[in-house]
């Protein structure tokens, strides 16, 4: 293997030549301490950056065993070691003096979340950073001291500082890596006590505003604390206990005046189906890791969806049990939207009366009254939630600020009263025996499984010159169009983005065949990610991209499910 001169001449030959000229360095080269690979050189200083990684044997970066001892552990480390390896590099980076990209030198970026990454690999003889650098340039121009510095000084330095344990505070990590297995492990419980969520006493759930994913500082924030009709405890992994609220299976209800935290309630719990890091406030906070925020979603396309449970009869004799649209209206989406989780194997439905179409939730006594049933293809959510749970299993958490004819049909009602919740579910019984509504429910056919949808090879062909990329967090370009991604709400990292770009690829060479559901062929991505790592879905060798992080099977199959040039056919459920 070539080592540091080999690299320092290679860099020194190439000096003020045409950029191109980095071609010449890719390889790997021992500088002692690591290995440096130069996976991909980047063709021109406005391109996106070279991928590198840096491997360091664990004989020199001696990471304790304990700390990678279960796959839940490992993605703690992993996260963390990310973390270190970003906060180091942004501190030796120097973009100064060159043109482009010329100085970057980066790696995946975290968020609140701790998500399974390609950026990080920690092995029981390696550990190896995944990143990119800008290499540095003048106009067009190689700058070989610069790049010097960067390749044979900074990165050794970041991956020391980074990746050797000696660098490392070990209470912080022990501490990260615990919180982790700790989420986990409560969230494994919840199954059990027939639970859909926990929240624990003392988490800070607001946020520091609505752009920020920082929580609101404590001399301003209300720590959450149980009612005590709805504590429970749960078990950590060194046999302690922690208390705070379970959310029981069933139909739950938030509720409340504006403002005093209900939605913030809300948002806890779906960003609960991730881990999260220590000192976010919501690392205690967790819920059924296939929970799905539905909303309304007007404009998205539709393809092959029996939302008959929900909308029927339409005007112009519109197939509502394979209904298709390139423009659904609000409660089409929101009705599709429903059955897709379901169809993805969600368990517990996430509804927030304000992104909800209203005449999807309810439709009360006097608008009965008015418009005869008849003239009505909607049955009402309302209508439905209850068959949910009873019939299919799926529970719903909903938050509330006007419907009250859901008080007759809820098992739990939470009332926030600044930003504090209260059980009210005795109190909300009791208004609804007072105040009868005397609203008919809407059902005409029963509550049945949801057909399962196969998706047709066709729709996913590319032409030769179609390529598959993200656009940032909330898009796919595929081909000629674009997935819109902006209202799947549980999608929390670019990385996810990328992740579900290459996924779409992968499992339309491998896996849609015609004759798999969507939620098989899903299934099937995911039991490679398993076995192999996530970098198996990467065309790349080498373990490269490095920002790739794994996104649940919801928010595959909505990719799937908002992709314009879908084509599917039902199965009998």
């Amino acid at each position: 293997m070539r080592n540091r001169n080999d690299l320092a001449q290679k860099l020194e030959g190439i000096d003020s030549r045409g950029y191109k000229a980095y071609k010449s360095i890719k390889g790997s080269y021992d500088l002692g301490d690591m290995v440096l690979h130069i996976d991909h050189v980047q063709s021109d200083p406005f391109a996106p950056p070279s991928h590198l990684r840096a491997v360091v044997p664990q004989s020199v970066a001696r990471i304790p065993p304990e700390l990678f001892s279960n796959p839940s552990r490992r993605i703690g480390l992993e996260d963390y070691l990310t973390r270190r390896f970003h906060s180091s590099a942004r501190r030796h980076e120097d973009r100064r003096g060159g043109t482009g990209k010329s100085g970057l030198l980066s790696i995946d970026r975290c968020g609140s979340e701790i998500l399974r990454r390609t950026s990080m690999v920690v092995g029981e003889d390696f550990v190896e950073a995944r990143f990119v650098v800008g290499l540095p340039a003048r106009g067009r121009r190689v700058m070989a001291a610069k790049a010097k510095r960067m390749l044979l000084e900074s990165v050794p330095e970041v991956a020391s500082e980074a990746l050797h344990y000696r660098s490392i505070d070990a209470d912080e990590v022990e501490d990260h890596v615990q919180t982790t297995e700790n989420q986990d492990l409560l969230r494994s419980q919840l199954e059990g006590l027939e639970l859909v969520s926990f929240v624990a006493n003392g988490s800070i759930l607001p946020r520091e505003s609505g752009v920020s994913d920082l929580p609101l500082e404590a001399s301003r924030a209300v720590p959450f604390q149980s009612p005590p009709e709805l504590e429970v405890s749960l078990t950590l992994k060194d046999g302690s206990q922690i208390s705070g609220m379970g959310v029981p299976e069933g139909v739950s209800l938030v509720v409340g005046g504006g403002y005093h935290g209900k939605s913030t309630l809300l948002r806890a719990v779906q960003k609960g189906v991730y881990n999260h890091v220590p000192g976010d406030g919501r690392e205690m906070v967790v819920t059924v890791d296939s929970a799905m925020k539905v909303r309304a979603e007007d404009g998205r396309s539709v393809v092959s969806v029996d939302i008959h449970p929900f909308i029927a009869d339409l005007p112009q004799k519109i197939d509502t049990r394979c209904f298709t649209s390139e423009n659904a209206s609000g409660s089409t989406s929101q009705a599709s939207n429903i059955v897709e989780a379901l169809e993805s194997g969600s368990r517990l439905l996430l509804l927030d009366e304000d992104t909800s179409a209203t005449n999807f939730m309810i439709r009360d006594v006097r608008m009965q009254h008015l418009v005869e049933k008849s003239l009505e293809p909607i049955t009402p959510f309302i209508d439905r939630v209850r068959e949910l749970h009873s019939v299919l299993g799926v529970s719903t958490m909903l938050v509330l600020g006007g419907s009250g004819d859901y008080l007759d049909i809820a098992d739990v009602v939470v009332k926030m009263v600044s930003y504090v919740p209260r059980d009210a579910t005795s109190t909300a019984r009791e208004v609804a025996d007072r105040f009868r509504s005397d609203r008919r429910a809407e059902v005409t056919q029963p509550m049945r499984e949801v057909s399962p949808r196969v998706p047709l090879p066709s729709s996913f062909r590319l032409g030769r010159r179609d390529k598959v990329r993200p656009k940032g967090l909330h898009h796919v370009r595929y081909g000629r169009s674009t997935i819109d991604l902006s209202l799947v709400e549980q999608l929390v990292s670019s990385s996810q983005t990328n992740a579900i770009a290459m996924i779409l690829t992968y499992m339309a060479k491998r896996y849609m065949d015609g004759s798999r559901s969507l939620s098989e062929a899903v299934d099937s991505v995911l039991e490679d990610v398993r076995k192999n790592g996530l970098d198996a879905i990467s065309p790349f060798r080498g373990g490269h991209p490095g920002e790739l992080a794994l996104p649940r099977k919801q928010e595959i199959c909505a990719a799937v499910n908002r992709y314009r040039r879908l084509e599917a056919r039902q199965l009998q459920p």
